[in-house]
Order: structure tokens, then C-alpha cells, then sequence
């Protein structure tokens, strides 16, 4: 694998919504993000000192329209769609005008052949004119998102053979969690095991364990579906709370994360398919947990 194609981060996350207003009042006002402007159907937030971390595009169906990477380096962008050329996934270039309203430089995007989503990779992406104060959560970052899907083989050759993404910890057929190298994380991306594909869940990390015990309160009080949690997954050591959107996608808020070197790193390792694989203290998901998220595809350029 080449050591050329190094990840700075997950760089942002494209949301189809049913309700623009409802969606876009929601992500501010219950799950703490701060709106940084928008126009023609799209509404964009933070919540770091990025020009955006979620956008929110009005649909027709609720998912992922899109998913962007930033890469460590132009070299590296180079050396990614050099890749994917040679794969046959013909990178598609994102306009100027297109890349000047998301505030990233030199990206581009192609349909991934394991789920059809859309990735985005750029090069980098311009910090926003403030600095970020959090809200009545104090979010760190956006962490993760999982998709899910039927071959959790043909994800883990794509995604770590040719993207170069590293395996952390696998519970048996059932999921894997990745780190983009060589972003410290324990993981930025995730696969699921699911009929087709589809959204499982995205997560937003908290900076303190008091974030997680209020938001189980406020989403109460605000009658927000909560699906599963307050608990402690097992692979990463976080503690996680996971609740719905308007539209019934899976959001979670986690607090802690194992960190992993970029050299000398553990080894993956492989949990039963067990309750307790996905929570130290046994708690059971909602039914409508991951249930909801269409994955918006396109048709790669000739």
C-alpha cells in the first residue's frame, strides 16, 4: 500500500433532509451545531473552527448525499485520484464555483463501488473567519460516520486495500471500525452489516462526560427519540448516547476515544457477536436504532 495516501480527518458530511427548516432548527437548536450560512436549498453548520462540518440539503429522501475527506497534502490528493483512475472510478472534479461555497481547494469525487455514496476528497478546507464556541454541548468534532451493507469483505478491501484505511477493532461479522490513516482515531469511518446499503448512524464527540448525562435529559424534555444508550462501547472506550433526527437518521454523541500511533500500533482485534461486544453494560438498542438513511448515489462521468 502506498504510504502516499494520508488522510488529515473526516472532513464534513452532506445530509438529505424531508424539512429543510425543521432539520436545520433541529441541528442548532437540540444538537448544538452553529449555522455558518447557506442558500439554494442547502444550510450549512460547524462545530469546530472549520468552514463547515454538516450540511443539510433539502431532499426528497433523508441519507447521505455526501461524505468528505481531506487529505494530509495535495500530494496526497494526487496521489488518491491517481488511484482511483487506474481502479476505473473516474474521478470527477468539483467546480471552482461549487468548491468556493464549500471553502475547500482542489477536490474531487467519486462513487464508491462498495455502497454507490458519494466521497469527496480536497485537499483542504478554509477555517472559518471565528473561532468555534460551543453551545449547550460542547462538541469537539464531527468523529464518525458507519455505513452498512451485506459485504463487510468487499468494504474492508476497498476502504483498506486501495484507500488505505486502517482496520482498529472488528466485532465478528458485524462491524468494522477504521481509521483514515494516519488520523489518530480509533475511527472516522465505520461499516455495518445491513441487507443493502444504507446510513447507520453519524457522531458527533462531546468534551466532557457532563455533555452526555444533559443531552439524556434534554432530548426527554424535548421528546427526541432516544434509540440507544447511555452506555460504554467496549472497542474504543467511549461512552456513547445515541437519538434520532426529524427524520429518524441516527445521530450519537460520544465522549472519549482511543488514540493510536502512526507507528507500532496495536493490532485489530475481533469481538464475539455478543450484547456486551457493543455495550460494557449490556443495554439494547431501540428498534428504529440505524434504521433510516438512503444513500444518495450518482453516476460516475464517462
Amino acid at each position: 500500500m502506498s504510504e502516499e495516501l494520508r488522510f488529515r480527518r473526516l472532513g464534513y458530511l452532506a445530509l438529505n433532509v424531508s424539512d429543510l427548516a425543521r432539520s436545520s432548527a433541529f441541528y442548532e437548536n437540540v444538537v448544538g451545531l452553529e449555522p455558518t450560512g447557506g442558500g439554494y436549498g442547502q444550510r450549512m453548520f460547524r462545530c469546530s473552527d472549520k468552514h463547515h462540518d454538516i450540511v443539510l440539503v433539502q431532499g426528497s429522501e433523508p441519507g447521505i448525499k455526501r461524505i468528505g475527506w481531506e487529505m494530509e497534502s495535495a500530494k496526497a490528493l494526487a496521489a488518491l485520484r491517481d488511484r482511483f483512475s487506474a481502479l476505473g472510478l473516474n474521478p470527477m472534479p468539483v467546480s471552482n464555483a461549487e468548491s468556493a461555497t464549500l471553502g475547500i481547494h482542489e477536490a474531487f469525487r467519486i462513487s464508491d463501488p462498495v455502497f454507490g455514496a458519494t466521497m469527496e476528497f480536497f485537499a483542504a478546507m478554509d477555517s472559518a473567519p471565528d473561532g468555534y464556541k460551543p453551545t449547550h454541548t460542547k462538541i469537539v468534532r464531527l468523529g464518525h460516520v458507519v455505513l452498512a451493507g451485506p459485504d463487510l469483505k468487499a468494504a474492508e478491501d476497498f476502504f483498506m486495500g486501495e484507500m488505505n484505511f486502517r482496520a482498529s477493532d472488528r466485532i465478528e461479522d458485524s462491524v468494522v471500525h477504521m481509521r483514515c490513516f494516519p488520523n489518530p482515531l480509533h475511527h472516522s469511518f465505520g461499516v455495518g452489516k445491513a441487507a443493502s446499503p444504507q446510513l447507520h448512524h453519524i457522531n458527533f464527540m462531546v468534551t466532557d462526560i457532563d455533555d452526555i448525562g444533559r443531552a439524556n435529559v434534554r432530548m426527554k424534555r424535548e421528546g427526541v427519540p432516544i434509540v440507544y444508550g447511555p452506555g460504554k462501547h467496549p472497542q474504543s472506550e467511549s461512552m456513547f448516547f445515541y437519538f434520532l433526527d426529524p427524520d429518524g437518521m441516527t445521530l450519537e454523541y460520544s465522549f472519549g476515544m482511543e488514540e493510536f500511533p502512526e507507528t507500532d500500533a496495536r493490532p485489530p482485534r475481533m469481538f464475539p457477536q455478543a450484547v456486551e461486544s457493543a455495550d460494557h453494560w449490556g443495554g439494547l438498542p431501540e428498534p428504529d436504532f440505524a434504521k433510516v438513511g438512503v444513500i444518495e448515489r450518482i453516476e460516475p462521468a464517462d
